[in-house]
């Protein structure tokens, strides 16, 4: 596992599911029931799913490919959300999961603002969401870009096979936090593909999303919700842009 505040490059991912005996879960057993019900109350949208998060995360960059193992395990959003707003107290666990980064022809990123009934309302991230048992192979491999794709077309309306798909993964470890993130660089003005995605969620009776923003200026950074990995994430793409290293 890298540091509290990370970025690196890989060029897959090697994921898979395996059991593990969560001690949070069972020892805060009584403490989550009362935080999922005062969630819910305060929102009734929430649905306690059933979610993966990782026991272990490694990444080897010694060989010429470079691979991020995962070993995931199977868990509740309820337990989930109560170990994220208690503050992680776990740091044995960790909740990774995968974005697809939407870069317009002119370099601006798509950022979705999530909805009003959404556990992290107001926030802006690009498309994503925790894997869940859907994500989970026949050979018992989780596979992260097909959870990408699809919460990019729940969210979006945009299917990933209309986008330039990057060949690498970069990877933002935050804390308890590990975003895999795979860049799409679509060839239409952002203008052309907001009014598109706009179209989407006004056609939805429940979107996911309030609405997105495209981000092209580094210093609009500091004044949208983001959360640290994003910013760690778009200040690396800005200045690779600008022809600064990773």
């Amino acid at each position: 596992m890298k540091s509290e505040c990370d970025i690196i490059q890989v060029d897959r991912l090697e994921c898979r599911i395996t059991q593990h005996n969560w001690a949070f879960e069972k020892e805060r057993a009584q403490d989550i029931l009362r935080h999922w019900r005062l969630s819910s109350e305060r929102n009734p949208s929430l649905y306690d799913g059933r979610i993966l998060l990782a026991q272990r995360i490694e990444a080897d960059l010694s060989d010429a490919e470079r691979i991020l193992r995962v070993d995931f395990f199977e868990t509740s959003f309820s337990a989930f959300i109560a170990w994220r707003d208690f503050g992680w107290p776990d740091k044995t666990v960790f909740n990774c999961f995968s974005q697809a980064a939407v870069c317009a022809r002119e370099g601006a990123f798509l950022l979705g603002q999530m909805a009003l009934d959404h556990s992290n309302a107001g926030a802006f991230y690009f498309p994503c969401g925790n894997p869940d048992l859907s994500d989970v192979c026949p050979s018992g491999m989780v596979d992260l870009r097909a959870s990408l794709i699809r919460e990019l077309r729940e969210e979006t309306g945009l299917e990933a096979s209309e986008g330039q798909e990057a060949r690498d993964w970069v990877i933002v470890f935050d804390g308890q936090r590990a975003a895999c993130i795979r860049r799409f660089d679509w060839p239409v003005a952002h203008k052309a593909l907001k009014e598109r995605v706009d179209a989407f969620l006004s056609a939805q009776s429940q979107p996911e999303l309030a609405g997105v923003v495209f981000l092209k200026d580094p210093a609009a950074l500091e004044e949208i919700a983001l959360p640290p990995f994003m910013k760690i994430y778009l200040n690396s793409a800005f200045r690779s842009a600008a022809g600064m290293n990773f």
